[in-house]
């Protein structure tokens, strides 16, 4: 019997295109929007961090790191939609 690898193909070709994507709309944030949204979820094969450690090692507070998460995610989305509306 042979395992069909299909499927598998199928699933690495979406992951990267995903990851393309990101990387794409990450060029639409600041740098504090960047480096906390890559310490939050762990990208760049760094440690997914709570947003308490974040304000600490950044010196700011967990409600701003808040925002600031927020307003990236939101900005993430926009371009998200704007690219599927071009399509």
């Amino acid at each position: 019997m042979l395992e069909d690898k299909s499927e598998d193909i199928l699933d690495t070709i979406q992951i990267k295109d995903n990851i393309n994507l990101l990387n794409k709309y990450m060029k639409k944030l600041n740098k504090r929007e960047k480096e906390i949204i890559i310490k939050r979820y762990g990208l760049n094969n760094e440690k997914d961090l709570t947003q308490k450690e974040i304000a600490d090692s950044l010196g700011i507070s967990r409600s701003y790191v808040s925002r600031i998460e927020k307003r990236a995610l939101t900005k993430i989305l926009r371009e998200f939609i704007k690219s599927k509306n071009t399509l």
